[in-house]
């Protein structure tokens, strides 16, 4: 089997995701890539680490599923539920998730998924609509919540990258 060594952005369009979204797919995409690849060989233990008192990997793994359900809630115009609030709130707290690491990893993967389920049915005309953000309504757009989604995402993906890396040396 030949592994595929071009980014995913690199590997030409997405027959089924309309064009104006394919960044924030292929985005989403990549970090899943990334993130498998870092995760490969992780050790459990060091799961809640927090090496110069830096997020940990276990906060990572919670946070980037977690900012993507959130966001793409957003962008459907919809209020986070109970659920959604609670797990904010429990984010890089070990004492509240019996999770394991491949557990958390496969988390991501089905966020990413469902992400990437919306991103293939969103009608472009939207794109433009406003949204607002939090409790207070920030104002956003929905290309605006995918676009954040996209590069807060990869930014955790090089935080979890780097945390990794110091832990493991």
């Amino acid at each position: 089997m030949v592994t595929e060594t071009r980014e995913v952005w690199l590997r030409g369009p997405l027959p089924d995701v309309p064009p104006l979204v394919q960044p924030v797919a292929h985005a989403l995409m990549q970090a899943r890539e990334e993130v498998h690849a870092l995760m490969a060989d992780f050790p459990e233990a060091l799961l809640w680490e927090r090496p110069a008192n830096v997020a940990s990997v276990g906060f990572h793994l919670q946070h980037l599923t977690g900012v993507l359900d959130r966001l793409f809630t957003y962008a459907r115009q919809e209020a986070l539920s109970d659920e959604q609030l609670a797990s904010l709130r429990s984010e890089g707290n070990p004492d509240e998730t019996t999770l394991s690491t491949p557990e958390l990893v496969a988390q991501f993967d089905q966020q990413v998924e469902k992400s990437l389920v919306y991103l293939r049915t969103i009608d472009e005309k939207t794109l433009t609509e406003p949204r607002g953000v939090g409790r207070v309504q920030l104002p956003s757009t929905v290309i605006g919540l995918l676009t954040h989604a996209a590069e807060h995402t990869m930014r955790h993906v090089g935080q979890l990258s780097v945390t990794i890396r110091v832990l493991t040396v």
